[in-house]
């Protein structure tokens, strides 16, 4: 057929379309194929004949596939020809596809480049026939899996057969002690390993192999680990890698054991031993859709088999709402906070709570009824059904809202072939996706989503939303009484007798308050929906406050809280909805006037106060880290503002659970710096490896002597407070970064830097994630001036450059403060390394001038930083730097370790002052008497602190508060004189 008779049937259908915007936006694509196609030796146009109702039916829901047929004229004529875009393939027909493709290749970029062109051409075909909905739902899933299926197992082979010339072929002993053979297995999650993969969707993969052993018949002998690991970063860069031809799929390692954090492939000894001791509930929620998707299928399926005890309990098992509930509410802080509200995955009623439903009663019953041990999620629906677990009426009501859900995520990512799940905002973009899903515009597709949304909800809270306390009378009429108040034009007389009669402490100046919030511009200004919920809030405000002590200080650091999200009501909205949460609110604010401000300046942390068993009880660092964990994984690795903010989220939203669990005494000084410790520690190891990722992507992994190294030879070296486990509120952290890698060696990128220069620029990245400001503000404030030669030094340097200096160049007081060193974060075999290096400095220190240093060095800090330098005055006192202080017994500490690590090597173990003090008493260095004196004074000092820094307080205490002080500082003078000063 002639281009004529083509055009002339493609502008008809187009008159069809409902808008002028989208008429002209399809005659532009369409003019861009025409001259595409012309310039091509290809006959299109007779191909085309016959489906070009099809073809803009494609060009209505699909930008990506108009570039990939302007591109690859070719791929549309071979797919026609052979009848692929009208019928169903096997599943076998991309295995086969790629065998052959790939057959006769032996060069890495030209591999990259025609599996990427297999990929377009595989999209162009799926998204042709999902948009004309000539394959179904799963047909399309399951061919999109399948394509991964064969990628994966393809590019691997391509890969492990280069490899094996150089470094050998992997083998361990079986139980006969016969050395046989080892491959890599590659487990699929998610989606994947469901087959259930979407149009854009990355893929979840953990890579694992049977046995510990050695490489036989190569170049070289390496640990099978070493080879795998190397196999599994070679599979990644294939098909991750944006090229000028695009990408294969995105590849996400993080649900391996240990996250990021974790090696990269493990053996099955070690990620049983991993799902048996440390294998949370959410990683059994993942583990539902586990699948070996390439690699040796029978010793997979032996690997699953050993992993199904961990997911499957062999009896009901009801503990998994209660997990679910909190996975649930942590993706609902996520989509409040990103407002996310119309995320067709994520926001409520969306694809994720269908599949918590089903997963939720896989892990309750699937232990007992080994047909719910399945990965199809329709399959399971219909099993719960069979079993009157489900009604049939909610089996249906989920079964259409997941069909149309999953369209409508098929639609928005064809559109541009980006993986995103939420609803367009422009008009043009939405008339696309309405037509897409077959409805007339985007009102009638916008009413049926959300009604099948409401049905999805409704299931959801059904199973697992605790139901909160209806309002009593006695509190409406309170609250109506508040309502006057609040609205009407009222006498500051008659205001003033209301909260006099309740009882708030002062009256007038709470009504000055509450007067001026009314009269004020912004209040005065808000849009109705706003001022709705203002008016709604302010009385039940008021009647919480109404039996509270303090309850004007109250008032007035709540509204601060008030005056922040003013534009931002939702938050309000929280507290009215969660009657829990309110009265947190209340009495934390009564508590702590730091805690009200914090709230203020980060309110999306308001949705801690929801669940008051966990506000007050802070998780330990295993906890913290499976809890970031599962934050980050819901994150795109190249989304860095998203990680950024998220990492905000999460250190505020825990600080503030330390802060609420120490003003109440649920935390005891101690407890509360350890905790706030763990979780500088646990983002360290996060922004670290965040860090390690955008470089290696960019300049490709560092060498050594053997080769590419798969994760960072560096470490965190925390000092001061950090080091010595004390943090505070607000604290700073002292750190020093040293790496051990070849600085003679370079990266294996495109772009080779010298490892040095890799390493400083992962630190100045590590630096750049802490330090930026963001909506939610930084994570820490960061001081690098201890490294060696201060701020004249590198950022980072190499563990003998950091020892050299140490003995050559150190002063006294940089020895001082190694004694408070201590890794924080990084590669725990170098954290072996640099102990021993810091123990053998702190036992080598000269012992000529070592006192009169200290004396010196705690003189020169008085002179400077204490507010009473003479130390004559007892109406002031500054809980650290005055004499009779915190430092004061810091020194005596780090003076004892210098003195006296040569002879006894206890001395050297820890960073701490507690501990050092107490391990003085063990060696019978210093008297039970004075120990147990230094460590009272410590503790007070330091809970002093804490009490000042949660009020706003300065910790210089001056009169009668001095005054309770002056016997401890009596009795650490006294010791100081004894231990420092009589010496010299």
């Amino acid at each position: 057929m002639s281009l004529s008779a083509v055009e002339k049937q493609i502008h008809s259908s187009v008159a069809a379309l409902p808008s002028a915007a989208l008429q002209t936006h399809i005659l532009q694509q369409w003019e861009r194929l025409v001259d595409a196609w012309n310039m091509s030796s290809l006959d299109v146009f007779s191909v085309l004949s016959g489906n070009e109702s099809q073809l803009i039916k494609v060009l209505v829901g699909s930008d990506y596939v108009a570039d990939v047929l302007c591109r690859y004229p070719k791929f549309l004529v071979e797919l026609v020809e052979a009848g692929e875009l009208s019928a169903s393939i096997s599943s076998d027909h991309y295995d086969r596809l790629l065998q052959t493709a790939l057959a006769d290749i032996d060069d890495e970029s030209v591999l990259n480049k025609t599996i990427r062109e297999c990929r377009q051409k595989m999209m162009l075909r799926v998204i042709w026939r999902d948009l004309n909905r000539l394959a179904p739902l799963m047909e399309t899933t399951r061919d999109l899996s399948r394509f991964a299926d064969a990628s994966v197992t393809h590019v691997m082979r391509w890969h492990s057969e280069r490899l094996k010339p150089v470094w050998g072929e992997p083998h361990a002993k079986n139980p006969n002690g016969e050395l046989v053979p080892q491959s890599m297995i590659v487990l699929g999650m998610g989606k994947l390993g469901a087959d259930e993969l979407n149009l854009s969707s990355d893929i979840d993969l953990i890579f694992v192999f049977p046995q510990s052993g050695w490489t036989q018949n190569g170049k070289r002998e390496i640990s099978n680990q070493e080879f795998f690991t190397k196999l599994g970063q070679k599979l990644i860069q294939s098909l991750d890698n944006q090229t000028a031809d695009g990408f294969v799929f995105r590849v996400d390692m993080r649900l391996r054991p240990y996250g990021e954090s974790g090696p990269l492939v493990m053996s099955f000894n070690a990620i049983e031993d991993y799902y048996q001791s440390q294998g949370r509930e959410w990683e059994r929620y993942a583990m539902i859709k586990a699948r070996v998707m390439a690699g040796d299928q029978a010793r997979g399926a032996e690997l699953i088999s050993l992993l199904k005890p961990f997911v499957y309990r062999k009896y009901i098992d009801f503990s998994v709402i209660e997990a679910l509930r909190g996975l649930k509410e942590m993706i609902n802080r996520e989509v409040r906070r990103k407002g996310m509200e119309h995320n067709i995955k994520l926001g409520r009623g969306g694809i994720r709570e269908i599949e918590f439903i089903a997963q939720v009663f896989q892990l309750i019953h699937g232990g007992m009824d080994v047909r719910l041990q399945n990965r199809s999620l329709l399959a399971v629906l219909q099993l719960l059904e069979e079993g009157g677990i489900l009604s049939s009426s909610a089996h249906q009501n989920l079964l259409t809202a997941y069909q149309f859900l999953r369209d409508t995520e098929h639609a928005i990512q064809a559109l541009q072939d980006k993986q995103t799940q939420l609803l367009p905002e422009d008009e043009l973009s939405r008339t696309r996706l309405a037509l897409s899903l077959g409805c007339d515009g985007w009102d009638s597709y916008i009413a049926k989503l959300n009604a099948l949304r409401a049905s999805v909800e409704a299931e959801f809270v059904d199973l697992i939303r605790p139901v909160d306390e209806d309002v009593t009378a006695e509190e409406d009429a309170s609250c109506d009484g508040w309502r006057s108040v609040w609205l009407d034009d009222m006498s500051d007389e008659e205001a003033v007798s209301i909260f006099d009669a309740v009882g708030f402490d002062r009256p007038a100046d709470a009504w000055k308050l509450i007067k001026d919030l009314k009269g004020s511009k912004r209040v005065r200004t808000l849009q109705r929906e706003g001022q709705e919920r203002l008016n709604q809030f302010i009385p039940q405000l008021l009647y919480q406050l109404e039996s509270t002590d303090g309850s004007t200080e109250t008032l007035a650091r709540v509204l601060v809280l008030v005056e922040s999200v003013i534009r931002r009501t939702a938050y309000l909205v929280l507290l009215m909805e969660n009657k829990t949460a309110f009265a947190q609110l209340i009495r934390l604010c009564q508590a702590s006037p730091w805690i009200s401000q914090q709230l203020a300046k980060t309110p999306v942390i308001l949705d801690e106060l929801i669940n008051v068993s966990s506000l007050y009880s802070p998780p330990d660092k295993a906890e913290l880290n499976d809890e970031l964990r599962q934050h980050m994984l819901r994150i795109p690795e190249d989304d860095l503002e998203a990680l950024m903010e998220s990492l905000r989220y999460f250190k505020n939203a825990h600080v503030l659970r330390v802060a609420a669990a120490e003003v109440t005494g649920a935390l005891p000084l101690m407890k509360a710096s350890d905790y706030l410790t763990y979780i500088a520690e646990v983002i360290l190891e996060n922004v670290v490896d965040m860090a390690w990722h955008q470089m290696v992507e960019r300049y490709g992994y560092p060498c050594n002597d053997d080769g590419p190294v798969s994760s960072p030879e560096l470490i965190v070296v925390g000092y001061g407070k950090l080091g010595g486990i004390e943090l505070s509120y607000g604290s700073d952290l002292d750190i020093v970064f040293i790496h051990n890698s070849n600085t003679k060696k370079y990266t294996n990128g495109l772009k080779q830097v010298d490892n040095q220069v890799f390493y400083t620029r992962l630190v100045q990245r590590v630096v750049h994630i802490m330090t930026t400001v963001t909506p939610l503000g930084d994570l820490y404030e960061i001081d690098m001036r201890l490294r060696p030669e201060g701020n004249s030094g590198m950022l980072v340097s190499s563990l003998k450059a950091f020892e050299d200096y140490q003995y050559k160049n150190a002063w006294t007081w940089e020895h001082q403060a190694l004694v408070r060193a201590r890794v924080v974060a990084g590669s725990r075999q170098l954290e072996g390394q640099f102990n021993q290096v810091r123990e053998d400095i702190l036992a080598s220190v000269k012992q000529e001038s070592l006192l009169s240093s200290v004396v010196d060095m705690r003189k020169k800090m008085m002179a400077s930083l204490a507010s009473n330098p003479a130390g004559d005055q007892d109406d002031v006192f500054h809980l650290k730097h005055d004499a009779g202080g915190m430092v004061d017994i810091e020194f005596m500490a780090q003076y004892a370790v210098l003195l006296w690590s040569k002879d006894y090597p206890e001395m050297r173990i820890w960073s701490d002052n507690i501990r050092i003090l107490e391990t003085l008493e063990a060696l019978k260095l210093m008297s039970v008497e004075e120990v147990n004196q230094l460590i009272e004074a410590y503790k007070v000092f330091r809970i002093e602190g804490h009490r000042k820094i949660l009020n706003n307080q300065s910790v210089a205490v001056t009169g009668e508060e001095a005054q309770n002080f002056s016997e401890y500082r009596q009795i650490v003078n006294k010791i100081w004189q004894h231990f420092m000063e009589d010496r010299v």
